[in-house]
């Protein structure tokens, strides 16, 4: 099958993610700096749920650039990463109203692990359909970050009920371990764009 459908199918998903991010962002009532403030909490969340999503479109982009054709199993695999990534507006607006209180920082690792291990079977599921020695599977091989990703947020979850703060502190660090759009595929490809 072609990938066209499902590069499309996700792009929309994921615009509709951040709509549904940026409209929980409430207007605060009063006009001074001291009420804008009040909001950093909310403002933060938003800003690294933001991250977040923006890292999984440019992976996905980039993943589907050198994807050659999807299987019926890589299309489910591709709607179950949607689906966790769907929930980040819900722990994002938990987290920030509730300033990295222990219980929603868990929440919050919870669905960016699924998130992650979600992104980890879409990539066995489209590489079951391509041969060994082709340009995807030269272009994912250990996939080292994703695995020090899952790691990272194993960690953070149970850290956030000793300190939310520091379990803040772990997902920030994925997202700057992320924030470079993934090289492999361009590495891959050699010096041509990537998309």
């Amino acid at each position: 099958m072609g990938k066209t459908r499902l590069e499309a199918f996700s792009d929309g998903v994921l615009a509709i993610i951040i709509t549904i991010m940026v409209l929980e962002l409430k207007v605060p009532h009063g006009d001074d700096l001291e009420t804008l403030l009040k909001l950093w909490p909310v403002a933060l969340s938003y800003a690294l749920s933001f991250i977040y999503v923006g890292i999984y479109w440019n992976n996905h982009h980039h993943l589907f650039h050198i994807v050659q054709h999807v299987s019926g199993k890589a299309m489910w695999a591709n709607l179950h990463l949607l689906f966790w990534l769907s929930l980040i507006p819900f722990v994002t607006g938990w987290m920030g109203e509730n300033h990295f209180t222990s219980l929603p920082m868990a929440c919050y690792g919870g669905v960016l692990l699924m998130s992650a291990c979600a992104y980890s079977l879409l990539t066995m599921a489209l590489l079951q359909h391509h041969a060994r020695d082709s340009a995807l599977a030269k272009a994912l091989g250990t996939d080292r970050k994703g695995k020090l990703s899952i790691v990272l947020y194993a960690i953070g979850i149970p850290l956030s009920f000793v300190s939310g703060w520091a379990a803040l502190a772990m997902y920030v660090t994925v997202a700057i371990i992320w924030f470079v759009p993934d090289q492999r595929v361009e590495r891959v490809l050699g010096s041509g764009p990537a998309g």
